[in-house]
C-alpha cells in the first residue's frame, strides 16, 4: 500500500504549501477508492481523505461500506494524521473501529482505530 500512497502522491495540486497527501479508502467490498489533496489560493483547499470519501460517495458508496483508510505525506518522512476536518467527516461514513492506517514514506506505520482520534465524537445521534 506504501507504493502505492507513494506513486498517488504524484496526483497531488499542492502549489502554495508543496504537501502532497494522498490517502486510500479499502472499502469493504474490497475496491479502493483514491484521495489526493488539492489546493487552492484561498484557502479553501480539499484533504486527501475527504477527497477519497468524496469519489467513494460519487461511485454509489454508502455509510457503513467504509473498512479503513491509509494515508501518506510523500513531502516529509513522518506519519501524519488526519485533520480534525476529515476526522469528521469519517465518523460520518466510518465506524468507531474503523482503522486508519498511517503511513511514513519510509514504511514506518502507526495504526489507529478512529475512536482513538476522535474520543469526544459528534456524530448525527448527537443530534436527536
Amino acid at each position: 500500500m506504501k507504493n502505492k500512497l507513494i506513486e498517488l502522491c504524484n496526483n497531488c495540486y499542492s502549489p502554495y504549501f508543496n504537501f502532497n497527501v494522498a490517502a486510500i479508502i479499502t472499502m469493504k467490498d474490497g475496491k479502493e477508492i483514491n484521495g489526493v489533496n488539492v489546493e487552492n489560493a484561498n484557502g479553501t483547499s480539499i484533504c486527501a481523505e475527504r477527497t477519497a470519501i468524496g469519489n467513494a460517495v460519487t461511485q454509489g458508496y454508502k455509510k457503513g461500506d467504509f473498512k479503513e483508510i491509509h494515508i501518506l505525506s510523500n513531502s516529509i518522512d513522518k506519519i501524519i494524521t488526519p485533520c480534525f476536518a476529515c476526522r469528521q467527516v469519517l465518523l460520518e461514513f466510518m465506524e468507531l473501529d474503523a482503522k486508519v492506517i498511517c503511513m511514513s514514506k519510509s514504511g514506518e506505520e502507526k495504526i489507529f482505530e478512529l475512536k482513538e482520534l476522535c474520543p469526544h465524537t459528534f456524530t448525527s445521534e448527537d443530534l436527536n
